[in-house]
């Protein structure tokens, strides 16, 4: 069964929260976070990268740049900016970035089910994030950035869902990127209860993004001291999520570009993959086939569509299936020789919401010798890997849009 559970958020009030709500620290710069928020002293990233209000070369890993976020959020609730509900309740959180919506429950997942494997992985994680991610939780005393999960569907969840965003909701803002957000609270006892029994019945959730937000929750309960009991207590009712139907999520291509060839030249680069792709020159990236790349070489798109290999159990094997398996097996790891793409400076990962212009500027600028575009992991994939309890390449999925941060935070200690 999957456990979810209501709590206490801590929340900017109607007329702020577009104010506050930012981006996931992860997904900007240090100096996109400081442009974002010049001029806004309510801006969550003052929280989740407090190191855009400190000197340039401050370490982000330091214990003031922690120190520093921990401050700034203490201020926003004290000057009112940020209030604790006075009971437990459950949100629902719609998101609408052009044609495409997707609506999800705001709870607390269980950390007990993410240590027995009912939640389940796709990844591993990066030591260094990890620890970050437990230092902010230690430091700050708090969750402010949601982990996205899904579930398989099921009619009585769309029915309670259906019923909660026919009301009127509590906020609605459309951000600077255009993206729509509304949010709905449900504070009736009953109506928390029927979804939470709802989801009772469900066999699992799936992580989608957020791998090291709740391995650090896993970590910091396991590591919680008697002395601290108050966020012993609020960190074993679970951590900070926000949970989709598995076919409303987005999943966009996680692109990869190349610092140099290896020793070869382009001519050489292509002979080498022929025996294994049928190459065509494309006037520019669309959707590759299925396991297949596009890439940016010289000045041109390559269109690489895998040939059938009998040896290959990429029918049966749920990672040697995706595409991202193919350009590391075929590519990456023998030709361009990076054995390791987690640490190797060779190698950088753009997210497909760039588009395909950015992987040709990177390249045309010089820094990066080639770019590859890839055909995007789908959600039944993504579920297929995780559930034969395997682990896909590093950043084979870019989930868009992305959680807002600051629109539900869960306090390890009540305010």
């Amino acid at each position: 069964m999957a456990t979810i559970t209501p709590f206490r958020a801590v929340r900017p009030t109607a007329e702020l929260a577009n104010q506050v709500s930012a981006p996931p620290y992860d997904v900007v710069s240090l100096t996109e976070a400081r442009a974002i928020a010049e001029g806004n002293p309510h801006c969550f990233l003052r929280v989740s990268r407090a190191e855009l209000e400190l000197a340039t070369d401050v370490d982000p890993y330091s214990s003031a740049v922690y120190q520093q976020g921990a401050d700034n959020l203490q201020s926003l609730i004290r000057g009112g900016i940020l209030t604790q509900e006075e009971k437990p309740l459950l949100g629902v959180y719609r998101q609408k970035w052009g044609s495409h919506e997707q609506t999800g429950i705001v709870a607390l997942a269980s950390v007990d089910e993410y240590d027995q494997g009912i939640i389940k992985k796709h990844e591993y994680t990066r030591p260094v994030k990890e620890h970050d991610r437990v230092q902010l939780i230690t430091t700050h005393e708090s969750q402010s950035g949601p982990v996205l999960l899904f579930f398989r569907n099921t009619a009585n969840v769309a029915k309670w869902m259906k019923n909660v965003t026919s009301t009127k909701p509590d906020v609605h803002f459309v951000a600077d990127d255009k993206i729509e957000h509304t949010l709905w609270s449900v504070r009736n006892e009953s109506t928390i209860q029927q979804v939470v029994s709802d989801f009772q019945k469900i066999d699992a959730l799936y992580i989608a993004d957020g791998h090291h937000r709740s391995a650090a929750a896993s970590r910091v309960r396991a590591a919680s001291q008697p002395a601290r009991s108050s966020a012993i207590h609020n960190l074993k009712q679970g951590f900070l999520s926000v949970i989709f139907p598995h076919d409303q999520l987005q999943i966009l291509p996680y692109n990869r570009v190349v610092r140099d060839l290896n020793g070869l030249t382009a001519q050489q680069l292509l002979n080498s993959l022929a025996p294994h792709f049928e190459l065509t020159v494309v006037p520019e990236p669309g959707h590759p086939p299925a396991a297949g790349f596009d890439m940016y070489l010289e000045g041109q798109w390559h269109r690489a569509k895998p040939k059938y290999d009998p040896t290959t159990n990429s029918q049966t094997d749920p990672v040697r299936a995706l595409a991202v398996s193919e350009l590391t097996e075929r590519v990456l790891d023998p030709i361009l020789g990076i054995k390791n793409q987690r640490s190797d400076p060779r190698i950088d990962f753009v997210g497909g919401i760039r588009g395909y212009q950015e992987l040709a500027a990177r390249v045309e600028s010089g820094d990066w010798a080639i770019a590859f575009w890839l055909y995007p992991t789908t959600v039944d994939e993504l579920m297929a890997v995780a559930d034969a309890n395997r682990v896909m390449p590093p950043k084979s999925t870019w989930f868009e849009p992305k959680l807002r941060d600051g629109l539900f935070i869960h306090m390890l200690r009540d305010e």
